[in-house]
């Protein structure tokens, strides 16, 4: 119900399920006071299949009673738990509080598993085998929508077992990526290169910088427009990882590859956002699947006995 500016709604909801519970208890009502005439033989005079006779017999009081005592648990409820629009109950629950609890509690549980590995080097707890196979639950639960289950990610999702990163490989910068996120962002840059012929040469230029198949001539006249990008990429290409700008000499495409898929970069841009883990994952499970990470595309050192 907060999605919404106005009360319309919630008032809206409430009305519908209090109307719903009066409406059945109305309906209760009215069935109870109609009688059926009944003939001398207390039958409706309704016959089916020559000698099933429907008889003119009453509710069960009991029966009724449990229609009441429905209905009157429904209204208690509602004055517990939310279920009227906006309402948050007496009792204050909710599925979120309760979720948060479910986590403290197994995290509580879990802290003594963890706390073998949070004074070990992210290098270490990598080529320890109990280790992996808790970073690995980690990643399959956390990161792997969006890296694919074998962390070679996909179109726009970078590939995390190549060893190619845009802001720094170390486990201690996978830790920080993990924990606090990050929003990549290249503004539109057409304006700034030139012409829509520039924009050509300079994916051309870009293309040279991997020794992709490009056209040279277009390559030469693209080095010079380059230079409205070097603030960023550098005056070789091959990036920034304090900006987390790409490496555009090493023939690693995230967003695609080819002349067109870089014109589009350069004409409109592209914003990346990876969410933070920080508060989802505790700082222990943060190291172990840090350390999960980096064993991706690094020897771990030996696990000590």
């Amino acid at each position: 119900m907060s999605d919404f500016t106005g009360n319309f709604w919630s008032v809206y909801v409430a009305g519908i399920t209090l109307a719903g519970i009066f409406g059945c208890l109305l309906l209760l009502w009215l069935t109870a006071r109609k009688k059926v005439s009944a003939t001398a033989d207390n039958t409706t005079g309704h016959v089916w299949d020559e000698d099933l006779t429907e008889m003119n017999n009453p509710m069960p009081r009991w029966w009724m009673w449990l229609f009441v005592i429905t209905i009157v648990f429904s209204l208690l409820y509602l004055v517990a738990y939310p279920g009227l629009g906006s309402y948050q109950g007496e009792l204050g629950w909710s599925s979120t509080a309760e979720y948060e609890k479910e986590v403290e509690r197994a995290n509580k549980e879990l802290a003594p598993l963890y706390a073998q590995y949070t004074a070990r080097k992210a290098e270490e707890v990598a080529g320890d085998p109990q280790a992996m196979a808790i970073g690995e639950r980690l990643f399959m639960n956390n990161c792997a929508q969006c890296h694919g289950s074998d962390a070679r990610g996909s179109k726009s999702f970078p590939n995390l077992a190549d060893g190619d990163w845009l802001h720094g490989g170390s486990p201690e910068k996978i830790a920080e990526t993990i924990k606090a996120g990050r929003v990549g962002a290249m503004p539109p840059m057409a304006a700034a290169v030139g012409s829509s012929d520039d924009v050509k040469n300079v994916a051309h230029y870009v293309l040279s910088l991997s020794n992709s198949p490009h056209d040279s001539l277009r390559a030469q006249l693209g080095k010079p427009k380059f230079a409205a990008c070097a603030a960023c990429h550098g005056a070789d290409g091959k990036g920034n990882t304090a900006l987390g700008a790409p490496n555009l000499a090493d023939d690693i495409w995230l967003h695609g590859w080819g002349e067109q898929a870089i014109i589009n970069m350069v004409t409109q841009g592209r914003t990346n956002t990876m969410p933070a883990q920080e508060g989802k994952l505790t700082d222990a499970q943060i190291h172990v699947l840090a350390s999960y990470v980096w064993g991706l595309s690094n020897k771990p050192a030996p696990a000590k006995p």
